[in-house]
């Protein structure tokens, strides 16, 4: 449940990316916020590998969502050197996928809603 909250939340603060990008052309205050959209992004993406790791921990599951979380984190540090680097040939369509993949995700986390097993009684 809590991963579902992270990824929940870290498909919310890509989607919030753009509009600060949006922000950054029209407004004297844009870059500021566009450069604390992607600090956020940063920072939910740490949180989202940190809460994979220590979910498969203890319980001795599937490692995919720390694959995923992992990858996704190397893509957001790609997504930041190429804004620093104002690669925006580079950096707009890797924002666009970070946002699929992001969505992508949530939506396959959604749908893995496990049913709770019935208890079998004497």
């Amino acid at each position: 449940m809590f991963l579902r909250a992270v990824i929940a939340l870290q498909t919310l603060v890509v989607f919030t990316a753009p509009i600060t990008a949006g922000l950054l052309l029209s407004s004297p205050s844009g870059q500021a916020l566009h450069s604390a959209s992607a600090y956020g992004v940063f920072t939910v993406s740490v949180v989202h590998l940190a809460t994979a790791i220590l979910l498969w921990r203890p319980g001795g599951g599937s490692p995919g969502p720390i694959l995923y979380a992992a990858v996704f984190l190397g893509l957001t540090l790609a997504q930041v050197a190429l804004g620093i680097a104002r690669l925006k040939t580079l950096h707009i369509p890797l924002g666009v996928l970070l946002f699929g993949l992001s969505l992508l995700h949530l939506s396959r986390v959604l749908a893995d809603r496990r049913t709770p097993v019935a208890s079998v009684g004497p």
